[in-house]
């Protein structure tokens, strides 16, 4: 009997171990840029929501369909300002979203821009997001997915990392760069993004943290990416509601900028839903649908079966 029970134990912590999804580091050894300052990772759960800060290794945790019914993957950024990751509800619950419509998905554990553990802290995101596409795409048999189908979601300043990766690509920033990869997203999911950096409709605590108070007006331009929109910049999908602090007028003018230079884009403007609610169902009316609405227009680009 003992000996059948210690088989059982081994067989369910075998189960667990393999249920686990794999998390693949960004970078060997210490991340470029480190100050050398030692902290742990701080994780809390308050409200429901998981905040994660002192990130200093990097990393994307793979979910994998169980039933792929598509090449196509996404690698997702959650929000919080620059100042935490919501790694929960705007990463972990949105990649199970993917998985059970048959597509593998990644959910980018990236660095914030804290000045005590990195050198030139406001590029490390960045940094980050280029990484992340470069390790999807040189892995992309492993995983199964096509290397030219690697889009990039983000939630509020997740949303900004998203859009600065969707117009920035045409420079690799930071130490590590390999010209002989892409680092320009394939498509973009933007959802209550913040967008723009100017003082009239910019999320303040975003632009505070990622490149701190009273910057000088070429960094605003530079960060403000619907400044930064051509025609390479990638199909992208948006969403917005009218009551939300992160103003909707950040996801009109990346979808005005699109539309100018001929990118195909989709906005969804709801009258009400606030700000970061992810898949969560409370009560707030028709945005609850966006989901929805989003994998209408990834059906329509044959990126969703």
């Amino acid at each position: 009997m003992k000996k059948l029970f210690l088989m059982l134990f081994a067989m369910a912590l075998m189960s667990n171990l393999y249920a686990q999804n794999e998390t693949i580091l960004l970078y060997t050894g210490t991340a470029p840029g480190s100050t050398g300052k030692q902290v742990p990772e701080d994780s809390k759960t308050t409200d429901g929501i998981t905040r994660v800060k002192d990130v200093t290794q990097p990393a994307l945790i793979v979910y994998p369909a169980k039933k792929k019914t598509t090449d196509a993957t996404v690698i997702i950024c959650p929000g919080g300002g620059y100042g935490i990751l919501a790694i929960d509800h705007e990463g972990y619950d949105i990649a199970k979203w993917f998985n059970e419509r048959g597509m593998t998905a990644f959910v980018l554990k990236y660095r914030l821009p804290q000045e005590d553990l990195f050198d030139n802290d406001e590029i490390r995101p960045l940094q980050d997001a280029q990484q992340a596409i470069r390790i999807v795409r040189k892995n992309a048999a492993k995983y199964g997915v096509s290397p030219d189908k690697v889009g990039i979601m983000g939630f509020s300043a997740g949303g900004h990392l998203a859009s600065t990766a969707s117009t920035h690509f045409a420079t690799q920033v930071g130490d590590i760069t390999d010209p002989s990869v892409s680092v320009r997203p394939d498509f973009s999911l933007l959802i209550y993004p913040v967008i723009t950096f100017n003082d009239r409709f910019t999320h303040f605590g975003s632009r505070d943290n990622l490149i701190g108070k009273n910057p000088p007006v070429e960094k605003i331009e530079w960060y403000s990416n619907d400044k930064q929109v051509t025609k390479d910049t990638p199909p992208t999908f948006l969403v917005s509601t009218t009551d939300d602090g992160v103003q909707p007028e950040n996801s009109i003018a990346y979808f005005l900028a699109c539309k100018k230079n001929k990118v195909p884009v989709e906005m969804h403007i709801y009258e009400k839903g606030g700000h970061g609610y992810g898949l969560k169902k409370k009560g707030r009316g028709p945005v609850e649908t966006w989901a929805a609405r989003m994998e209408d227009w990834l059906k329509d680009r044959k990126l969703m079966k």
